[in-house]
């Protein structure tokens, strides 16, 4: 499975990448994980890869992934091309206008509002990524519960681990109902 978090700066794009790749090595599996961001440390664009696999893996920078994971227009439409056809895309709906003429064919599309859930819920807008996080694994199953509340715990900063676990566990949530639909 290979996963691509895209958005900018200060989103956690980036961690997110990298508590996912973190959660399936806990989990026995082998994860390979990469990052690019502009020269900018906030406002710019970033992305986060992930490859997950029961299997050695040999390719280092894939072009397409399986799943896309958008949290800013300039991303997801810079990445859509790159989303197999028949992959998952997820984005923060409040944050990407999706077009289905730029998408492949026979995706999965899910929107929830991250950011807003982040502000309105938990008062902080940077823990968007974690509702993402949460929602996301929910939707693919790619990790354990158990392996990714460890990871999320173990790389967040000191004194908002239960802010962090609150926030991926709304998104594991509102995948739960989005899955009872």
């Amino acid at each position: 499975m290979i996963i691509r978090f895209v958005g900018f700066g200060g989103q956690g794009i980036v961690l997110s990448s990298y508590i996912i790749g973190k959660s399936a090595v806990l989990d026995g599996k082998r994860a390979i994980q990469n990052q690019s961001y502009g020269s900018e440390s906030r406002g710019g664009e970033c992305r986060g890869d992930v490859i997950i696999s029961d299997e050695e893996i040999y390719e280092l920078e894939p072009v397409n992934q399986d799943v896309l994971v958008a949290l800013t227009q300039p991303g997801y439409e810079k990445f859509i091309p790159h989303l197999k056809p028949g992959g998952t895309l997820i984005v923060d709906k409040d944050l990407v206008i999706t077009d289905e003429k730029m998408e492949p064919e026979n995706i999965a599309r899910y929107a929830i509002p991250a950011t807003d859930i982040a502000h309105k819920k938990f008062g902080r807008k940077i823990i968007a990524n974690m509702v993402m996080l949460g929602y996301m694994n929910t939707l693919l199953n790619q990790v354990t519960f158990e392996s990714l509340e460890k990871a999320v715990l173990e790389n967040v900063p000191k004194g908002t681990e239960k802010l962090n676990l609150d926030a991926m566990r709304e998104g594991i949530e509102l995948a739960k109902q989005e899955s009872a639909r």
